[in-house]
């Protein structure tokens, strides 16, 4: 498989066909400005069931009409891990790159599919210089939906199911973006649930704050342990979930608790995606 991040700009989608995903440096060759760009992220670009998740916003974004880009190989990390673990002058070495990059073909409004990335674009490159206009992707399908670009055309594969929305930590306590998500999730024929933790209240998934990229503390759980027992507790059929980290917790809790085959982790782009045919 071809990951996102690579010179190849035709990734095969699901339906083994051929999504052209243009990378700024083509269309700037080609004399053309994308309406955004995709930001796509470390996951979204090397992990396996993250690509998925891509290639889902891919979609949408050309169902929808919307011209846009990726980096590519220009693309490089946030450097939000960095930080999280405490190695500032790394943070601002990758940010640093990244804006220089971004301002040289003068990018304004970026969509991200990582709460992550979403956060430190938005609120931490401005300190450095880099200014734009960011967007998580549930963010934009919230905005699809509203102008009837997006409908529940396919809903019926989520019909009577119960499904439950995880908050991601960067998403919902750290920028306050609750209502969208659950927008999206609205136009489906499903019994939409809510976990006893959520909203402001919500419970980490555990990989927060450079976690993801440790070993955790002595202790008597693990966090996504515990985050799956309220999930359970929800008697959720479908966890959506808005983040590449999230995601991976969540289904290592799962396999944890035994319950492959009574609860499915989706993104809210891949539920989205299904939904309108894509």
């Amino acid at each position: 498989m071809e990951e996102l991040n690579s010179n190849q700009s035709e990734i095969e989608n699901p339906k083994s066909e051929l999504l052209h995903v243009p990378t700024m440096a083509e269309m700037i060759a080609e004399g053309k400005t994308p309406d955004l760009l995709f930001w796509v992220g470390c996951a979204g670009s090397f992990d396996e069931r993250t690509q998925r998740i891509t290639r889902a916003i891919c979609r949408i974004l050309q169902h929808a009409g919307i011209s846009y880009a990726v980096l590519g190989t220009e693309e490089s990390c946030t450097g939000d891990p960095a930080k999280r673990a405490g190695n500032e002058f790394l943070f601002q070495m990758q940010a640093m790159v990244n804006i220089q990059v971004l301002d040289g073909y003068e990018i304004r409004k970026i969509v991200t599919g990582c709460p992550h990335c979403f956060n430190t674009l938005k609120n931490e490159y401005p300190a450095l210089g880099g200014n734009y206009e960011v967007i998580h992707h549930t963010q934009l399908i919230q905005q699809l939906i509203d102008e009837g670009k997006l409908k529940a055309e396919g809903g019926e594969s989520f019909k009577g199911k119960r499904i439950t929305f995880h908050d991601p930590c960067y998403l919902g306590r750290g920028n306050s973006v609750y209502e969208a998500p659950r927008k999206a999730l609205e136009i489906l024929d499903a019994d939409l649930v809510e976990m006893k933790r959520c909203r402001s209240n919500g419970l980490c998934c555990g990989a927060g704050g450079a976690q993801y990229f440790k070993e955790p503390e002595p202790g008597t759980k693990d966090v996504n342990v515990e985050r799956m027992e309220d999930v359970i507790a929800s008697k959720a059929q479908v966890v959506a979930a808005a983040c590449p980290f999230c995601m991976s917790m969540l289904r290592d809790g799962i396999k944890h608790r035994e319950q492959e085959q009574n609860i499915e982790v989706l993104d809210i782009a891949e539920i989205t995606a299904r939904v309108n045919g894509l």
